[in-house]
């Protein structure tokens, strides 16, 4: 049997991509639906505070290497080996360093009760550190299917234990035991499906070889943590637990929608992208390509998260959840660019650019802490608005080094994602207009999920789009085999 084309491999990794976090969100939601009945917004508000601290330890332990052994045209046993090792001894100083630390991080919280559960919390880090190598074989390889099988098996285990737990009265417990249960699972199934097994030998000296790129993109991992969880520190330490529970439930709702969709791109894009990256030509049609599609899914699928959002809160979690809606449809805004950054900071990763992605990450965070900390004073929901104007304002800086790298025209990249974002706008203010005299709950929440789709489907056909002919037909042809 013949290798494979790109495109092939391409369109297989999209399709087990989207399958397979199409599945992981619908668990997350199946599973939430149920812990979010049973817990109150300050069980969330509890390991909502740990959010930044679990975030950063596994940027440190994970060190940009999985990125640094996919830029390497032949990566050997000696390279995830060393990778391998590092991890493991990195995973097991940051646990013995928070675990010490436990004690400092519920003082700065006045939560005491934080000290043994961030100790059994920061387990992951130990545990997810031995899967490090392997999980880089399978992305490096695009084995997407077993990724995806390895991550859907986790959560599915996972969210048992959160259930049962939560069932049993364990409250926050229940939280923290299926976030380490997901990680134990999904490492053992990195390790099964992996075909590379480590060896005794123990030599670091590749290390020293990657550090000099995968140092950066460590520098910059910790900075997207930063960003991502900078609201639950500030909310944490300026305002009460139920409205770090409130923003924890928005934000975790808006990461499903947005998880959707990057990691369905972010699967494939850098292993694909540095496939052709010496041939520029080719390279910026495979990156406009991935841009349309990324568009094409990303806009719907986040303005629409918005439009039901009340809806969704109230039949999935009740209406005591009803303080996060506002949160939630303004975090979507922002969540419906964020694949098209996640594409962006692939292609400079590819190019062998961290620097670049390094300091735009740095220069962005900076920005955003200095904003939140001048108007934090002025409410959560102010905060929320300012953090989502200083991301799409960033959009363009972005693109700067994907004009230097690839020649390609602030204008192109406009042309191929604004009429995406215009139609799926379009497609939710009708919407919304067309059932607002429904009084229904459930199906005022069925009929603007129904209509959305029918007019965005619609809207494709009648304007001829490429990217979504090209997917039904894939789809089609997917069906036949």
């Amino acid at each position: 049997m013949s290798e494979p084309s790109l495109k092939e491999k391409t369109a297989k990794g999209l399709f087990w991509g989207g399958l397979g976090n199409g599945m992981q969100q619908l668990l997350n939601l199946f599973f939430g639906i149920f812990i979010s009945r049973l817990l109150t917004a300050d069980d969330y508000g509890m390991t909502g505070m740990l959010a930044i601290f679990i975030a950063i330890a596994a940027a440190l332990q994970e060190s940009g290497f999985t990125n640094a052994l996919t830029n390497k045209k032949e990566a050997t046993h000696k390279d995830y080996n060393a990778v391998f090792w590092f991890s493991t001894l990195m995973g097991a100083t940051m646990y013995i360093v928070l675990f010490f630390c436990a004690p400092l991080i519920a003082d700065f919280y006045n939560q005491p009760k934080l000290v043994p559960l961030s100790r059994f919390l920061f387990i992951g880090f130990f545990i997810s550190s031995s899967g490090i190598a392997h999980n880089a074989i399978l992305f490096k390889n695009l084995m997407v299917k077993q990724r995806t099988l390895s991550q859907i098996i986790g959560l599915i285990v996972s969210g048992c234990v959160g259930v049962g737990m939560a069932l049993g009265g364990m409250a926050y417990w229940g939280l923290a035991a299926q976030s380490v249960t997901y990680i134990m699972v999904t490492t053992a199934c990195f390790w099964y499906f992996s075909p590379w097994r480590p060896t005794w030998h123990i030599d670091l000296h590749p290390i020293k070889e990657m550090f000099s790129f995968s140092s950066k993109i460590l520098v910059t991992n910790i900075f997207i943590q930063f960003n991502n969880n900078i609201f639950s520190v500030l909310l944490g330490r300026l305002f009460s637990k139920s409205e770090v529970g409130y923003y924890t439930q928005a934000n975790k709702w808006d990461t499903m929608g947005y998880s959707l969709i990057t990691g369905m791109v972010a699967g494939i894009a850098q292993p694909v992208l540095t496939e052709v990256a010496n041939d520029q030509g080719r390279q910026r049609n495979v990156f406009r390509k991935m841009l349309r599609f990324t568009a094409f899914i990303a806009f719907p699928a986040m303005l629409g998260l918005a439009l039901i959002a009340r809806e969704l809160i109230v039949i999935s979690v009740t209406d005591k959840w009803l303080a996060c809606v506002p949160i939630l449809q303004l975090l979507c805004i922002w969540g419906a660019f964020m694949p098209i950054v996640s594409l962006y900071s692939n292609l400079v990763i590819s190019k062998g650019k961290s620097d670049i992605y390094m300091w735009n990450t740095i220069i962005l965070g900076v920005i955003q802490l200095i904003a939140l900390l001048l108007v934090y004073p002025f409410g959560i929901q102010t905060m929320i608005i300012v953090f989502v104007c200083i991301n799409i304002g960033w959009m363009p800086v972005w693109h700067y080094f994907i004009w230097r790298q690839l020649r390609l025209s602030f204008w192109q990249a406009v042309t191929d994602i604004a009429p995406f974002a215009l139609l799926a706008a379009l497609t939710m203010i009708a919407t919304y207009y067309a059932t607002r005299g429904i009084g229904n709950i459930y199906l005022l929440f069925a009929a603007k999920i129904g209509l959305a789709v029918l007019i965005y489907v619609l809207l494709m056909m009648v304007t001829k789009a490429a990217v979504f002919k090209e997917s039904v037909a894939f789809l089609l042809k997917k069906r036949l085999k």
